[in-house]
């Protein structure tokens, strides 16, 4: 499964269905449970209990009661209800791990799993309730918990109803747990990983848009391009730097603004936060080449404990640790903090008017009266403190639970979810700095600037006026985040450049 799969399914709806090879893999594996429990040998979370009860022997005639207690004990969610891309990302991977046939669930099961996607029913599932160890256990029972007909979720139409209910509403019917499958159900990294995945997507276009904001900037303030050649850069062979210098070399070629002051600039260098983009928005990129590396790894994994074997051997295993994702979506967390910093020091220098080289204060045409973008950039910088924030690792968190059995976690569903707010921020400071490099711009004429920034500075300009007297400032910021948002800003300047490079 490819990760914009995971996107088209989460986001967009896509339609999805079970194969015949996947339903039969799932008959052979289900047909070995059935052997498992008819048998004398104890297995794991099949014929005893789960976690420090490991050693509780269930018999025979009660191992579905155990799978349907198991279920609704770990439905023990607290906090906010959980985005509902999120829990689509849930059950759709959860599936995707089932339908290997390697955990002993029935193809029903998975069956119930599509059709609840493709009616647009999404499981009401807590915030908290994961550790990222024996997988995101509270997230995906409260899924669970819907395919049993109980607990509740939001319907296509936004109706949050007992789960019973909506599923009858769509003619579908609970199913009744058998030996394992309840265990297979809640037992998998499918949250982390839906949410990884939905931040990489993001991320991808966001770290464009970030050398788009630098382009627009940089002319802004009437930077060189010179510090991007592909010969320096070749000097010092990074992939994401190169990736990115050569992102700012065209969508700074044929401006008239740098031209403007090429011969005879008496600036020797530009500051950091300008002539070191390439270097600081590259390692971002290379950061988010390694994640996505993790993440279509995890994305051909089996997920389960225990992993029912073709030969007909269970094997108990740590593949629902949730470390290799824990640490990319902290890792990922810290590329964004630097791409907020940077894009926060950028638009500092557009606002001061001793270091904007002739821009009004605070890009203020008359300023005193009027205080600009002042307080735009509070805004911002409120917001790339908290990815800074964000940025502290939660992978290196963990505490013992289920009586030391499960002596240490990943705390990966933690460091997925404040991926998601860092990625959110970013967007909003993005949004800031291009606000305010697109009033520079309009401030620079009647020099034009490249035909990729004056394609970035259209697509602001049909959504908010330009430099003028003080007006009601939020409204601006979240039109632009929006253009961000919906991808219309990147598509303006593909149009007129053609597509820009991410890794």
């Amino acid at each position: 499964m490819s990760l914009a799969e995971v996107v088209a399914v989460a986001r967009h709806e896509a339609p999805v269905q079970l194969s015949a090879d996947a339903r039969a893999a799932m008959a052979h594996s289900a047909a070995l449970v059935d052997g498992f429990v008819a048998g004398d040998h104890p297995v794991y979370g099949v014929t005893t209990g789960f976690g420090s009860l490991a050693t509780t022997v269930i018999p025979p005639e009660r191992t579905a009661e155990l799978q349907v207690a198991l279920v609704r004990s770990h439905a023990a969610g607290m906090g906010p209800q959980v985005e509902r891309e999120v829990v689509r990302g849930l059950l759709f991977l959860r599936a995707r791990s089932l339908a290997m046939g390697f955990s002993g669930a029935r193809p029903e099961l998975v069956d119930l799993q599509l059709a609840l996607l493709n009616s647009g029913l999404s499981p009401v599932v807590r915030e908290h309730g994961s550790l990222g160890a024996s997988g995101d256990l509270a997230p995906l029972a409260h899924c669970a918990l819907a395919l049993i007909g109980e607990g509740e979720v939001w319907t296509a139409d936004d109706r949050r109803l007992p789960a019973a209910s909506a599923l009858s509403e769509a003619g579908l019917t609970p199913v009744t747990l058998r030996a394992k499958e309840g265990l297979a159900l809640i037992n998998g990294t499918d949250g982390i990983l839906g949410m990884l995945c939905l931040a990489l997507h993001d991320l991808g276009e966001l770290a464009m848009l970030a050398d788009v904001a630098a382009a627009m900037t940089v002319e802004a303030l009437l930077g060189t391009d010179r510090a991007f050649a592909a010969d320096l850069q070749a000097l010092r062979p990074q992939v994401g730097q190169a990736a990115s210098a050569r992102n700012l070399t065209r969508l700074l070629a044929g401006s008239a603004i740098v031209a403007s002051h090429r011969v005879d600039d008496t600036r020797v260098q530009d500051a950091y936060s300008l002539r070191c983009t390439p270097q600081v928005h590259g390692a971002a990129m290379d950061t988010m080449a390694y994640a996505r590396t993790i993440a279509e790894r995890e994305l051909a994994a089996a997920i389960d404990n225990p992993m029912i074997l073709p030969d007909g051997r269970v094997e108990s295993c740590g593949n629902f640790h949730g470390a290799p994702l824990a640490l990319v979506c902290d890792f990922l967390a810290i590329a964004v903090s630097e791409l907020c910093a940077i894009a926060e020091r950028r638009t500092d220098r557009m606002l001061d008017r001793t270091r904007s080289h002739g821009l009004p204060p605070f890009l203020a045409p008359d300023a005193g009266v009027n205080s600009g973008y002042m307080i735009g950039h509070y805004t911002q910088a409120s917001m790339a403190m908290e990815a800074q924030r964000l940025a502290v690792p939660a992978s290196t968190q963990s505490l013992p639970t289920s009586a030391m059995q499960e002596d240490h976690v990943s705390n990966g569903w933690a460091a997925a979810r404040k991926l998601r707010r860092s990625v959110d921020a970013l967007r909003r400071v993005l949004a800031v700095e291009i606000s305010c490099a697109a009033a520079g711009l309009d401030l620079r004429a009647p020099l034009a600037p490249a035909p990729a920034t004056a394609a970035a500075l259209g697509a602001v300009r049909r959504q908010v006026a330009g430099p003028g007297p003080d007006r009601w400032l939020s409204p601006d910021l979240r039109a632009v985040e929006s253009a961000l948002a919906d991808g219309s800003l990147l598509v303006a300047v593909e149009t007129a450049i053609g597509e820009l490079e991410v890794l």
